[in-house]
């Protein structure tokens, strides 16, 4: 009975979500009660990773209906660690928004849609079932489509109609790889399918059905498939860019990660090399991007593409250290990118531009928010002992072990571009003479960089606190190289 624990993650949001409707007119009610929902969420992921070191991987079947043949919800330490990680960023971004956000934007339905957003994002996390991991990307994008759209402007439609209709097409193909993949297998359970590709061997028509899922999931992670991204994250409101930025492509990461770590880990010469190929172009593109504009929103976006590319050569090496890195970034990037994304648009609030020609000298007036930035840059950049610096290095003597040469010096070369193209904006917008004087630049809203504070010693303290992580970390990436273990969890242990 315990084990009716793994449903609240995505129950909780929904259930409060769903009372929220009929609260529209009491904004910061909303507001509140949501933050409180994610915060209670958030203790209850604690809980689940706690119990998995003692107790083991957990499951619980719906209905009483034992796996393969029901709806099951699984907690491994790798899908804990995202739903922790996406449930504290959640909350924080919250905080963001009860500061910031307008009253407008308010009473369109925000906060429930933002709770539905992180109940589909939970759920993709947790479930054991492919047709459930599908329902929970279209609750997930249900809401990224609402999200995107509010706001009233003419750049978000414009976006909108193209991220919506890239999002379509992925899903189609989606539910066209599960319905060749159960008339091939038989059956939609990870751990079953797992099982029973194993058994038969990864077949040329397996091998097609997993470059199939490989698009799919690429498109919504945005490896290599990533033209839709820069204008669908920078064009939203500020709070939901931070959302999209921190949670939406991981979603499409953990899904590349279990399925070729769980499913389709035969024949690695083929998908993980077409994996590393796709890593390295997008981190050359995303690179590229980062340092073409001059638009600090669009430059924050090519950051995020940049960032998948890295963590996909963790996976594309697949050795225990590179696994280990992979997942070590990942939570780094769904902190720092959440962060980057509220720094980014308070500077835009005070300076009324996004364009790095219409800021300078905010240093002067702004300390807290420059030196924010900077630690924020370090971080991203994989400067020691902020949190990107464990991932990136494990990666890289992975690679170095692995031999794996091209893909290294792409991913150091890109720590250089990110380094740089952020290090413009610090360089721009903050120093030199300040356009305008302290008495005339607008004052910050009270509290309004409390949230980017906690986002700044969250980055500080996962990269301190690295070791007390590593049994964590340890587990998942085990879990991932060892497809045994999950198969099972799930297989094995009918309670």
């Amino acid at each position: 009975m315990m084990n009716n624990i793994l449903v609240i993650p995505m129950l909780l949001p929904i259930i409060v979500g769903v009372l929220l409707i009929f609260l529209r007119t009491y904004g910061r009610l909303q507001a509140w009660v949501s933050i409180a929902s994610m915060a209670v969420t958030t203790g209850i992921s604690f809980y689940l990773l706690y119990k998995i070191q003692t107790d083991g991987i957990l499951r619980l079947d719906f209905g009483g209906w034992e796996p393969p043949f029901g709806i099951l919800f699984v907690a491994d330490s790798f899908a804990v660690l995202l739903v922790l990680t996406s449930s504290i960023v959640t909350t924080i971004c919250l905080s963001y928004a009860l500061i910031s956000t307008s009253k407008e934007l308010q009473t369109m339905y925000f906060y429930p849609t933002v709770l539905f957003l992180a109940a589909g994002v939970n759920g993709s996390f947790l479930t054991g079932d492919l047709f459930n991991l599908f329902v929970c990307f279209e609750v997930m994008l249900l809401s990224s489509y609402v999200l995107l759209t509010l706001g009233n402007s003419k750049r978000q439609l414009r976006e909108a109609i193209k991220y919506v209709s890239i999002n379509i097409v992925s899903s189609w193909f989606f539910l066209v790889a599960l319905a060749y993949l159960y008339g091939s297998i038989g059956t939609l359970n990870m751990a079953h399918v797992a099982e029973r590709v194993a058994e038969s061997g990864q077949t040329p028509l397996l091998t097609t059905i997993s470059i199939v899922f490989l698009v799919v999931f690429s498109l919504k992670a945005g490896l290599l498939l990533y033209f839709w991204l820069p204008g669908s994250y920078s064009s939203p409101p500020i709070v939901t860019s931070a959302l999209f930025g921190a949670l939406l492509t991981k979603v499409g990461i953990y899904a590349l990660f279990r399925m070729f770590s769980l499913i389709f880990h035969h024949q690695p010469e083929i998908t993980h090399t077409i994996i590393g190929i796709m890593a390295a172009l997008t981190l050359i593109g995303g690179s590229l991007g980062a340092i073409a504009f001059n638009d600090i929103r669009t430059i924050a976006a090519y950051n995020v593409v940049i960032a998948v590319g890295f963590i996909l050569v963790g996976l594309a090496i697949a050795t225990p250290a590179a696994m280990e890195g992979a997942i070590y970034y990942l939570i780094h990037d769904m902190v720092a990118k959440a962060l980057l994304f509220l720094l980014v648009g308070t500077m835009i609030t005070l300076s009324g531009t996004s364009k790095m020609a219409g800021m300078s000298g905010l240093m002067k007036n702004y300390p807290l928010l420059g030196w924010s930035f900077f630690i924020t840059m370090l971080s991203l950049a994989g400067i020691p002992p902020l949190s990107g610096f464990i991932g990136k290095v494990l990666i890289s003597a992975a690679a170095i072990d692995s031999g794996s040469y091209g893909l290294l010096a792409l991913a150091l070369l890109s720590s250089i571009f990110v380094l740089y193209s952020l290090l413009r904006i610090f360089k721009n917008c903050f120093w030199g003479e300040t356009i305008v004087s302290k008495e005339e630049q607008p004052p910050l809203r009270k509290g309004v960089l409390w949230p980017c504070l906690a986002l700044v010693l969250l980055t500080i303290g996962i990269g301190l606190g690295t070791e007390g992580m590593a049994p964590y970390v340890t587990d998942a990436a085990e879990t991932l190289l060892n497809p045994e273990i999950y198969i099972d969890a799930v297989l094995g242990k009918i309670q």
